[in-house]
């Protein structure tokens, strides 16, 4: 979703009639660029200077990049082949160096005589390309590449070392400086650009114009000129993107919903009176919070973020409940069948008798629990969609199957969403349609979202945070097994597993894939290529491998089971019910236990290539261990060298149980756009200049003027340049919807 300010016509125009229809259909096809506008927001990635040269040392492996060096020698071999066999063929070998290390060119056939006159000891250039290698060697095949000299006979080398060379986001078919030269063509159209931001917001903050600011990206004449751009054209990404947020969250604001109060002795006072425990004050505190919104006359859209093992399940059942006292119904969408299931159990599990409702048994207040899921025999599931139509069924736990439009409700009064980075917006919405009135929103997460974060991509929703965790969690020791470097700490692993199973206590052994070979079958070739680099890049570990060789070998005599995503919903329930009910010793599983499993039984858990898991999804699998009264023991089990960014991952997790520590970490040292992805389905990914993490402050202050506005102005009437943007802004976003289905 490109953050686009606003448009007046120059900017508009297709860049085919400006710059060509060949360059025009690259850039469309390629980098997503159709106007004169696309093209003054592609900024470039960063710098060089020409006297000061790239870091050959730091290359990427297969990416394109581009490179300013010199060049070190040059070779011409001549050699006999098929096509040549008199000895003609040629091959031109160039070094190029920065100061930092060395990288080979070569060119082959009729593309060597070129280069072969041009580029000589000595000689300057820009040299773009995939970067491979060969014969352990780093090296660029026939790169593209241009002379970097003074033109201009009156320019000093002085001048011309310390100018800046923008070098932009590019692709093969397109170079770095062939987009400079468009951009060139199309930078006189800045001056055109509508400013989004509000002159007394831009003055207040010695933000320099947008025209200027697109001038001083482009064509920097020092290092100041690029910091004042991007300070400015931060700000309009901030801006923007909370301009939208805000007029979402008034807009919802202003949306009619029934209040739900509930009754004071009904059934959540019922359920309170039968809690073997009393409620942490972080769970009050949240509960205060929630019960404030659905008492009023407007829908509640409520973000819950929640340590792993926090409690947010009890604080969204208590919420449910009191919809129910009120007259309606709670729907709670969880992403998975696993999930749906354990969700269903514990729930029903904590309600007793509250639970049957209509049934012999049930308590005076009681209402029913239904499971919906994809899965269901036709029977089951016409009689849950039924006992929901009728209003019989009171809470409704499921997954996708409850956005289907033949599933009705009789009147819904609350949606709960677990582990919303798993849906859109849109889904969360099409629940929310199935209300008479708009229901109120509760959405939950276990994944700790940085506060800058949760105000980009969940901006629309107010934050409630529980980050108290409930009286007799036991704390979990984390540690990095190095299988690698120190074999005997594997083994020493296993013993561990059976010591703890000794005791009376279950394992888990989680492994990233499954293993029967359907992955390896769909593409032959890439299983090939995994058996040739198997010394530097073997496959990850499968759950059925691992299994069969834990039974045989190291756990021999223990009760072993698998599961996985692709076995039949009815198998997957019987081995997680056999696992809970303490039949099964060790669960060796693929991520579906990440989220939402609860064994309190379940004291270790060993991470097969923990290397190849992020540290958010780490700490959800270690939030599986420790749920009892004996402390949990997770073990991170890896074959990277020490030195590796891998290994330091690792040591943050094993170093710290603090989820909102481990998510700042996460997020530093994976690409922005990743984090907003995966949050998101895609959308607000494609910020380019805002960085959520160092930009906090930007993004606070931004968000606070935005709904200062949106309160004054709803419709920004004296603000053309502001809904201009906002357009080119929501457009995008639909887009990206529709082509999702």
């Amino acid at each position: 979703m490109d953050l686009v300010p606003a448009l007046e016509e120059p900017l508009k125009q297709p860049l085919k009639s400006v710059l060509g229809p060949a360059t025009a259909k690259v850039m469309a096809e390629h980098l997503g660029l159709h106007t004169v506008g696309d093209l003054l927001h592609h900024y470039p990635r960063r710098y060089e200077e020409r006297g000061q040269l790239t870091h050959l040392a730091d290359l990427p492996m297969d990416e394109h990049v581009t490179v300013v060096a010199m060049v070190a020698d040059a070779r011409l071999h001549t050699f006999a082949s098929a096509k040549a066999p008199r000895g003609k063929g040629q091959r031109l070998e160039v070094t190029i160096t920065d100061g930092s290390g060395r990288l080979q060119l070569v060119f082959f056939g009729a593309g060597v005589h070129k280069p072969h006159k041009e580029l000589l000891p000595g000689t300057r250039a820009m040299f773009a390309g995939k970067v491979s290698v060969f014969n352990r060697r780093l090296q660029l095949a026939h790169p593209a590449y241009e002379l970097l000299r003074g033109d201009d006979p009156a320019e000093s080398v002085e001048t011309w070392a310390g100018a800046l060379i923008p070098l932009y986001p590019a692709t093969a078919k397109l170079e770095s400086w062939k987009i400079g030269k468009a951009v060139q063509t199309v930078l006189p159209s800045a001056q055109d650009a509508l400013d989004p931001l509000p002159p007394a917001l831009r003055e207040g903050r010695g933000l320099v114009p947008l025209p200027e600011a697109l001038l001083k990206i482009h064509r920097p004449g020092t290092k100041a000129d690029i910091a004042q751009a991007r300070d400015r054209l931060k700000w309009d990404e901030a801006f923007v993107l909370q301009v939208a947020l805000a007029r979402r969250r008034h807009a919802d604001a202003q949306l009619p919903a029934v209040a739900r109060e509930p009754s004071p002795d009904g059934l959540l006072t019922a359920f309170d009176d039968r809690l073997p425990f009393t409620l942490t004050d972080g769970q009050r505190k949240v509960s205060k919070e929630i019960f404030d919104d659905l008492a009023t006359e407007h829908p509640m859209h409520r973000l819950l973020q929640g340590e792993v093992g926090s409690g947010k399940t009890l604080v969204a059942l208590r919420a449910m409940l009191a919809v129910v006292d009120a007259g309606g119904q709670a729907a709670m969408l969880a992403p998975t069948e696993v999930l749906a299931q354990q969700h269903h159990r514990s729930v029903t599990e904590m309600m007793g008798e509250l639970a049957e409702g209509g049934m012999l048994g049930g308590a005076d207040h009681a209402t029913k629990v239904v499971l919906l899921t994809g899965s269901m025999g036709t029977a089951a599931r016409r009689q849950a969609m039924l006992d929901l139509v009728t209003g019989e069924a009171g809470i409704v736990i499921g997954t996708h199957a409850l956005i289907e439009d033949k599933v009705q409700f009789h009147e819904l009064g609350l949606v709960v969403v677990d582990e919303q980075h798993r849906f859109g917006v849109e889904q969360r919405d099409a629940l929310r349609g199935k209300g008479k009135q708009p229901p109120h929103l509760l959405v939950m997460t276990a994944t700790p979202i940085p506060r800058t974060v949760a105000m980009t991509v969940f901006g629309d929703l107010e934050t409630s945070v529980l980050d108290q965790l409930p009286a007799g969690r036991s704390p979990i020791a984390t540690h990095v097994v190095p299988a690698a470097d120190k074999p005997h700490f594997l083994a020493r692993a296993w013993e561990r597993v059976r010591e703890e199973v000794g005791n009376g206590h279950q394992a888990y052994v989680v492994c990233p894939r499954i293993g029967d070979d359907i992955d390896e079958a769909a593409d032959p070739e890439k299983a090939k290529r995994s058996a040739e680099d198997e010394a530097e890049k073997r496959p990850p570990l499968a759950v059925l491998d691992v299994a069969g060789h834990l039974a045989e070998g190291p756990l021999n005599g223990l009760r072993v089971e698998v599961l996985h995503g692709r076995m039949h919903p009815d198998d997957k329930d019987a081995v997680m019910r056999r696992f809970t009910a303490g039949d099964t010793d060790v669960l060796v599983a693929t991520t579906v236990i990440e989220v939402g499993v609860n064994v309190p039984n379940a004291t270790a858990m060993v991470i097969m290539d923990a290397d190849r898991f992020g540290v958010s999804q780490l700490h959800q699998l270690r939030g599986r261990v420790g749920r009892g009264s004996a402390p949990g023991l997770c073990l991170l089990v890896t074959e990277m060298p020490e030195a590796s960014a891998a290994r330091q991952r690792l040591t943050a997790v094993a170093s710290t149980l603090d989820g909102f520590e481990l998510s700042r970490i996460d997020l530093e040292q994976r690409r922005e756009g990743d984090v907003l992805g995966q949050a998101q389905s895609g959308a607000r990914s494609s910020l380019r200049v805002l960085a959520v993490i160092e930009d906090e402050e930007i993004i606070a202050e931004a968000r606070e003027e935005a709904t200062a506005l949106v309160a004054r102005d709803p419709e920004l009437t004296d603000l053309p340049g502001l809904r201009t943007a906002l357009d080119a802004l929501l457009d995008e976003e639909r887009e990206q919807y529709l082509e999702k289905g």
